[in-house]
Parts: structure tokens; C-alpha cells; sequence
């Protein structure tokens, strides 16, 4: 998995280098970093390092020294320099000096035919947005951005993006990456990890995220004694007649999920077979016969009898993920979820709010952990950035690298595929976020990496090939 931590927990591993860091030995390994990341970029992006310009916006502090010693770097190999010192007389004095020796340049403007621009404004400290005078320094520059340690005007922790703030290429951070690098991934850009001997021992991050590996090893596969019951059977409770589409996308999504056994209840049943004639369709919860876990909500309404369907479900002893109109039930009935059984919820912003009381707000993790721990339930916030906590406050986020999914019926397909992986014995916090990840990369492929807008059924479509390209990481 892929780690991201608190801005506390990265001060204190560097505290905790000692002499590394009050003798500016950690501060040399990070400048070294900025100006080799750099010079990849020049070359990717102009085709080599000598005669290429470079412009830093430097604040205050550790962060413009990074900054500024890697300028000097960055002269040794025929690099053009600039520098606005946004606050001239706290700059690293250390770090000014290396840069004026190497023969770096003070200046007031970066020039027109500037190649690369990098962001040292603030660091890990930073809160809040630029001040007018970087502001004015970005809003007047067209080159890209490589950010170190963070896009400034973005806070490390909760990943909120003030106005103005800006927006980076590639980002440059050292030892592991930070929240903000997560929640705010859209800003971000590319994430380099410089390694400069921070030891964060044995500390959980705070929020993890897997990678194609992770999912690809994890994902359940047919064994050589498997038949389609012990794979999982999933019961899909899904859809009405004014919303068959609905009952459709979240049982393809789970027969893509997995190989064993979809069932389904409801009246689009014939619709259903239509497309999917694996899957064994009735029109009542009472015939719908033995499953391992339960996906109930999407497209089903929320009068009497969909409030039925909903508690009849949760009053089970099996896994259940709550979608859609089964969350307005739930949000109305929050009773329903005092239950031993594993829960999933997989409310996108408007759902939440329903279920919570209040708009997700500027921090979705704090407010996704409040949830989780409030209900007693694994909670799935939808989103570009998707977050999965637990009760005990664990979470994994999945970046979509883009909004493809942002389309009507995508939160079904999820649904879908959510359940399967829950009737095949995955907890509530790995089928979430595995599920997410797929449902990610069918997007992307549906879309050609959003080249194209796609609707739910492209999606759909595209779940196998997903699977497969995350199955190559496996291999």
C-alpha cells in the first residue's frame, strides 16, 4: 500500500534525525532530490538541462532553502536560475548564499522564456492561501509548476485548496507523501519521493491507498476446488419499474466482480435476464434463496415498501452494502444499523449529508471518520478522491486520476461490485476500496484516459478488460 501522513508526524521523524537535521545534512539530501527531478523534467519536457531556465518563488523558512540550494545545483549543470525572494529578509541565509556563489539570479519578475517554475512559497507549515504577491508571481508565469513538498496554498492535512493556491506538475516531497497529496491529488500533479533518511518506524499512516499490485493479488479467483457457490453469491436487491437501469448496472457490475453467483430481486427482474441471463432473477425477497451478502438500495425508492425491503435485508446475519435510496431509508431509520454483520455505505456527497446532518464540508476525512465511527459502519464517500473508513477510524482512498465516473448510474456499477467482493469474504474496507479502484479504471478505459465523456453502461462494459489490466500488475 501507498502511505500518507499527518504534516505532525513528518516534523517529528525529522526532529527525530537529530544532527541530520540542525546540520543541514537533511536539507542537502532534499535539495538534491528537487534539482534531479528537475533536471528529468527539463529533459522530458525541453529536451535537456544546459541552456534551460529555471525560476524559483521562494518564501521563508526550510522550504525556499530546499529550493534555493537546488538552484545552485541546478547552475553547476548550465541552468539558467531566477529567483523572486518573496520575503528577502528571512530567506535561508544558508541556501541564498550557496545560490549567489553558483551565480544564481535575485530578481523582482521571472522572465518570459522561463522553462520550469518552482514552487518554494511555503512548506508544511503553510496554511491558507497565497498572499498577493506570489499570487501575482504564478498568475503572471505560464511555465509549469514542480512544487516542493506542496502545491502552496493547499493545507497538508485536510488537502483543502484555498483561492489562489497553486496548481503543480510534479511535486517533490521527501521521506513519504503527506494527506494533502491524496485529498487534494487533482492539485498535485505527478508525486516524487525523495529518500533522505526519515525513519517513520513502525507508524501507521493515515490514510493508505492500494495499489494495481495490491488489488490484483487480493482480487478472488476461481481455485481448483472452487464451484460457484463457494466463490460468493451475491444477492442484488436493486431497481423498480420506474428505474430498471438502476437493478441492470449494479448486477453487471457484480457479475463482473466475480465468477460465482449473482442473484437478483426485484420487479426489473426480466430486464435484468435480459442482459445478464446468468444471473437468477425473482421478484421477491422471499425466493431469492441463499446468499453471503447483500447489496440493497439502488433504483428500489423510498416509500413503504422499499423501506421494507430495507430493513428485511439489514435484520439479516449477512454482509449488506446500503446504496442510493437505501440510504435515504437509512438516514430516516439510522436504528436499522444496529447490527452485528459487517455494513457498507456508499453514500456520494448529497447522501452523506442526508446521513450525517451536515455537508461533507472542507475536511471529507475527518468527516468520513465521524461517520464511520457515529454509525458503527465502513463508510464509502464517492468522489474523484474516494474515502473508505471503518468505525475504528481506519481508512483507504483511491484517486481516480480523473472524473470519468462522474456520470448517472457509475455509483451503481460500484454497487455492484462492492457486493461481490463482500458475498466472497472480503471486509467491508477492502471491497470498498478495491472496488473503487476498478471502478476507476474501467473509466479510464471506457473514456480512453478522458479523451471521450462515457456513460454508466461504457463502464460496465469495460470491467473485464479492467480486471485484466490490473491482474498484469499481479503477474
Amino acid at each position: 500500500m501507498i502511505g500518507y501522513y499527518t504534516a505532525d508526524r513528518i516534523r517529528a521523524a525529522e526532529e527525530a534525525t537529530g544532527d541530520l537535521l540542525t546540520g543541514g545534512v537533511l536539507m542537502a539530501r532534499a535539495a538534491a532530490g528537487v534539482a534531479r527531478v528537475t533536471a528529468a523534467e527539463l529533459v522530458a519536457r525541453c529536451g535537456g538541462v544546459y541552456g534551460r531556465r529555471a525560476g524559483l518563488v521562494v518564501g521563508a523558512g526550510n522550504n525556499g532553502g530546499d529550493a534555493l540550494y537546488a538552484g545552485a545545483l541546478l547552475r553547476r549543470r548550465g541552468v539558467a536560475v531566477d529567483a523572486v525572494l518573496l520575503a528577502p529578509d528571512s530567506a535561508h541565509p544558508g541556501g541564498l548564499a550557496a545560490f549567489r556563489r553558483a551565480g544564481g539570479r535575485i530578481v523582482d519578475r521571472l522572465a518570459a522564456g522561463t522553462d520550469l517554475l518552482i514552487d518554494a512559497v511555503v512548506g508544511l507549515g503553510g496554511r491558507g492561501p497565497l498572499r498577493p504577491a506570489a499570487a501575482e508571481v504564478f498568475a503572471s508565469a505560464s511555465a509549469p509548476v514542480l512544487a516542493v513538498d506542496l502545491p502552496s496554498g493547499i493545507d497538508p492535512d485536510t488537502g483543502l485548496v484555498h483561492d489562489p493556491s497553486v496548481r503543480a506538475d510534479v511535486c517533490v516531497t521527501f521521506g513519504e507523501r503527506r494527506l494533502a497529496h491524496l485529498l487534494a491529488a487533482p492539485y498535485c500533479g505527478r508525486v516524487e519521493v525523495v529518500d533522505i533518511g526519515l525513519d517513520l518506524g513502525s507508524s501507521e499512516p493515515a490514510v493508505a491507498s492500494l495499489t494495481d499490485l495490491d488489488v490484483a493479488l487480493g482480487w478472488p479467483r476461481p481455485g481448483p476446488h472452487d464451484d460457484k457457490y463457494t466463490q460468493g453469491v451475491v444477492g442484488i436487491v436493486a431497481g423498480s419499474d420506474a428505474y430498471p437501469g438502476a437493478a441492470v448496472l449494479s448486477t453487471i457490475g457484480s457479475v463482473a466482480a466475480t465468477s460465482g453467483m449473482t442473484r437478483f430481486v426485484g420487479a426489473a427482474a426480466p430486464q435484468v435476464v435480459a442482459q445478464r441471463p446468468e444471473v437468477v432473477a425473482v421478484t421477491g425477497l422471499a425466493e431469492a434463496g441463499t446468499v453471503q451478502a447483500w447489496v440493497v438500495g439502488p433504483g428500489i425508492g423510498t416509500d413503504g415498501d422499499a423501506e421494507t425491503l430495507v430493513e428485511q435485508v439489514l435484520a439479516t446475519e449477512l454482509p449488506v452494502l446500503v446504496d442510493a435510496d437505501g440510504l435515504t431509508v437509512v438516514a430516516r431509520r439510522p436504528e436499522l444499523l444496529e447490527r452485528a454483520a459487517p455494513t457498507l455505505l456508499t453514500p456520494h456527497a448529497g447522501e452523506f449529508a442526508r446521513l450525517a446532518g451536515a455537508p461533507v464540508g472542507d475536511d471529507r476525512l475527518s468527516a468520513v471518520r465521524e461517520l464511520a465511527a457515529r454509525l458503527q459502519a465502513t463508510v464509502l464517500l464517492k468522489g474523484r478522491i474516494t474515502l473508505v473508513a471503518e468505525p475504528g477510524g481506519r481508512v483507504l482512498g483511491n484517486d481516480a486520476g480523473g472524473s470519468a465516473a462522474a456520470t448517472a448510474g457509475a455509483g451503481d456499477v460500484l454497487s455492484g461490485i462492492a457486493g461481490a467482493l463482500l458475498a466472497a469474504g472480503k471486509p467491508p474496507l477492502l471491497a470498498g476500496a478495491a472496488a473503487a479502484r476498478l471502478h476507476s479504471e474501467a473509466a479510464r478505459l471506457a473514456g480512453h484516459g478522458g479523451a471521450i465523456p462515457i456513460g454508466a453502461s461504457d463502464l460496465a462494459g469495460a470491467l473485464p478488460r479492467a480486471l485484466l489490466e490490473l491482474g498484469k500488475a499481479g503477474r
